[in-house]
C-alpha cells in the first residue's frame, strides 16, 4: 500500500475511482449504513423501540431493523416519515 494522504485517497486505491462500479457499489452501502446508524440514534433519543416506530409509519418492525443495520436501501420520502412524522423530528438534506 503507497503512503495514503487522506480518506478520499483510501477510497480510490481500494475501491476505485468514483463513477467505477466497485466504488459505487462502496458509496450506496456506506450511505444506506449512515442512514440507518442516524436513524437509530433518533430513535433511541426519542426513547422508542423499532414496533413504535413501524406502527408511527405504518411499516414493519423488521423493515427498521434492515434500515438501522445498513441492510436496505431506503426511498428519501419513506426516510422523511420516519425522522418527520415517526420520530417527531426534523430531516435537512443538502447539497454540497
Amino acid at each position: 500500500m503507497k503512503n495514503v494522504t487522506d480518506f478520499e485517497d483510501l477510497l480510490k486505491e481500494k475501491y476505485g475511482e468514483k463513477g467505477t462500479p466497485t466504488r459505487d457499489k462502496y458509496d450506496a452501502e456506506s450511505l444506506a449504513f449512515r442512514l440507518g446508524v442516524m436513524l437509530k440514534e433518533a430513535r433511541k433519543e426519542a426513547q422508542i423501540t423499532q414496533e413504535e416506530l413501524a406502527e408511527k409509519t405504518g411499516t414493519k418492525k423488521s423493515y427498521i431493523s434492515r434500515i438501522e443495520r445498513g441492510q436496505s436501501d431506503i426511498q428519501i420520502s419513506t426516510y422523511y416519515k420516519l425522522i418527520e412524522l415517526g420520530l417527531g423530528k426534523h430531516l435537512h438534506i443538502s447539497i454540497g
